[in-house]
């Protein structure tokens, strides 16, 4: 897609300001998450948590984003993704609050913040790649996974200044709050630059109410889109749950340093996501996510069956490269068609969350029976489905793509 000269004057200054915004959104999203997923080793130790039980405890999240993104397409399409992601920006900071104090009191407060927290995110999440794919659009170029990749480079900036709360002893509860605070007033502000969801030129979005939304969840591809979503949202979000874990019992090692392969996971799907644009509009879809895919798998591997910590950091190097594609590539996939872009990323979101409900308590679950490290095998499996259903994502405009 091109715009004119004259259009493109008018509307530069607005769509370089919403891109902004749309960065904004994914870098804070990504600081808040990896925030809470830097202090779970010391809040499972506080709790006195065993694996299965902790994967239990981090369904909530999972439930509360999955209620949400199968409200979500609905949601947005009714209030626009501004207001969406605002409000989803207040609950975030209430919940994560409720968290970081609850704690000490026991497992229920946990429980029922992370399921609040999970329901912020889940609508924040539709919320904010229906506004990208719309950016992406009015750019005519790929750049969702950039976006992505500052959902990353929060994910990041979090997992660091995690990694340097837990050095200094900083408590959980004061971490967690000012952090909460920050990325929800900082949010709350930024939204106000995102784009009308349905711009003049463009066909307006489906809101044909609950029985047109059902209807998403009829159509064969987009619910492959979702499996193919699902299985990388697997091997992403076992990565984010559990590596830190994983390195600490299962190579014996402080704290610090399992929050600190934590760290080389994310910053390997960050920079998967910054440079994965030039290869996808140089190879397609198709291929690359193909290629990653088998990346992912031999950094699992090596992560799992290694015989140290340093070959462990290296496995989860090439396990977050292998991972960083996969969703982003995903939801530009279910945003194909501008006008039916929110309920198909909703279907598709919601799909791609059971990995994260579904995911902790089988790893847990594993965990018990042949530990943590060893229990990380079932991402194999996930991998292959994602390599085999890729074909599913091929743009539905094959003229704009080399797929």
């Amino acid at each position: 897609m091109t715009l004119t000269a004259g259009s493109a004057a008018t509307t530069d200054q607005p769509l370089r300001a919403a891109t902004r915004a749309v960065y904004a959104a994914f870098i804070w999203a990504g600081v808040a998450m990896a925030s809470w997923a830097t202090r779970i080793p010391q809040i499972r130790d506080e709790l006195r948590l065993g694996p299965s039980q902790l994967g239990l405890v981090l369904v909530a999240i999972a439930a509360g984003s999955i209620i949400s993104l199968v409200l979500s397409g609905q949601i947005v399409a009714r209030f626009g993704s501004r207001a969406t992601v605002a409000a989803m920006a207040v609950l975030l900071t209430v919940s994560l609050i409720i968290v970081a104090g609850g704690y000490h009191l026991g497992v229920p407060p946990v429980v029922l913040g992370l399921f609040a927290f999970g329901f912020a995110n889940g609508a924040w999440d539709v919320a904010m790649n229906v506004q990208g794919a719309l950016v992406e659009r009015r750019l005519g170029r790929a750049i969702m996974p950039r976006f992505h990749a500052g959902y990353s480079v929060g994910t990041v900036a979090g997992a660091l200044l995690g990694t340097a709360m837990v050095a200094l002893k900083v408590p959980v509860t004061i971490h967690l709050s000012v952090v909460a605070v920050l990325v929800g007033a900082s949010t709350f502000v930024m939204v106000r630059a995102f784009l009308p969801d349905t711009l003049s030129d463009e066909a307006p979005a489906d809101s044909g109410g609950s029985r047109r939304f059902l209807e998403f969840w009829t159509e064969p591809r987009t619910l492959l889109v979702g499996v193919f979503v699902l299985a990388f949202a697997f091997t992403e979000g076992a990565g984010i749950d559990w590596i830190a874990v994983a390195v600490i019992d299962g190579y014996r090692t402080p704290a610090a340093v399992g929050t600190l392969a934590f760290t080389v996971f994310l910053t390997a799907m960050t920079v998967g996501r910054w440079f994965g644009p030039a290869l996808l509009d140089r190879y397609g879809r198709v291929p690359v996510v193909r290629a990653l895919a088998v990346i992912a798998l031999a950094g699992l591997l090596l992560f799992i069956f290694g015989p140290n910590t340093p070959t462990a950091f290296a496995g989860a190097l090439l396990w977050g490269t292998g991972a960083s594609l996969g969703f982003p590539v995903g939801m530009s996939a279910a945003s194909d068609d501008p006008a039916k872009a929110a309920g198909r990323v909703s279907v598709v979101a919601s799909i791609g969350y059971c990995a994260f409900l579904g995911g902790p308590p089988l790893i847990g679950l594993l965990g018990d029976h042949v530990s943590v490290l060893k229990a990380l095998i079932a991402i194999a499996v996930l991998l292959t489905v994602a390599f085999l259903l890729a074909g599913a994502i091929r743009p539905l405009h094959p003229e704009s793509s080399k797929d």
